[in-house]
């Protein structure tokens, strides 16, 4: 039989251990978000000072956009819901945040394939746009029931409008979509590796960790069976 004192201060450990952790996890995306814009702004400087090249102004602009777009979600990075509950994140966090720092390190710092700008930056560029746009359309679409965090809410509602009519996880298509875009703009061996065998997976992995939260949602299972995660009609 196990001594009381023995089973409280296991028990003490364990709470500690997940105190800790957590506030591991709450420290994450504001770092990597810090982190992410002092490689983005030395990057555009890099890119600006040589603007009189248009491969390069090009690339400033690409840049500034991605820059735009990070601070867009800004609000969404530090904001914390008092009343959330529920959700392992089950290390897909950290992975997916990791996996979206190297896949933009390797295209902003490890030389590109292309030394001039034609068809492909064009229309990597439009996905870069595209993608990022879809994401920043699901995020509003969700509202407050959006967060960084695999989590719910205590009055969270199934959205099933704008986006979320095509697919359950859009704004994980739009931060694919962007990515894919980004790279194709700063293309090179590193960067595209960085894109398929890190972020694609840990996009993956991310999505079946929420949706193990979300199907305790009610009504979820249901708008589940009639729309796919990520790709209309394949999965």
């Amino acid at each position: 039989m196990s001594h009381p004192d023995h089973t409280d201060r296991t028990d003490r450990t364990a709470r500690t251990a997940r105190t800790a952790r957590t506030g591991l996890e709450s420290l994450f995306p504001p770092a990597l978000f810090t982190a992410g814009l002092i490689a983005l702004g030395w990057a555009l400087i890099r890119e600006c000072g040589q603007w009189s090249d248009s491969l390069h102004r090009a690339h400033a602009v690409l840049i500034g956009l991605y820059l735009l777009w990070t601070l867009l979600e800004l609000r969404i990075t530090f904001r914390a819901a008092p009343h959330d509950s529920g959700g392992d994140d089950r290390g897909t966090m950290q992975w997916y945040g990791t996996a979206r720092g190297v896949v933009v390190g390797t295209a902003l710092f490890v030389g590109p394939w292309w030394h001039s700008w034609g068809p492909v930056q064009w229309l990597s560029a439009a996905v870069f746009v595209c993608g990022a746009a879809l994401r920043l359309a699901a995020i509003r679409q969700l509202g407050r029931f959006y967060s960084h965090k695999v989590r719910t809410l205590g009055d969270h509602q199934v959205v099933r409008s704008g986006p979320y009519r095509m697919v359950r996880h859009p704004a994980y298509g739009g931060m694919v979509l962007a990515h894919a875009g980004f790279v194709g703009v700063f293309a090179n061996p590193l960067s595209v590796a960085a894109l398929l065998a890190l972020l694609v997976p840990a996009v993956v992995l991310r999505i079946r960790a929420e949706e193990q939260t979300l199907m305790d949602l009610r009504g979820y299972a249901d708008y589940a069976q009639h729309r796919k995660r990520l790709i209309p009609a394949v999965w």
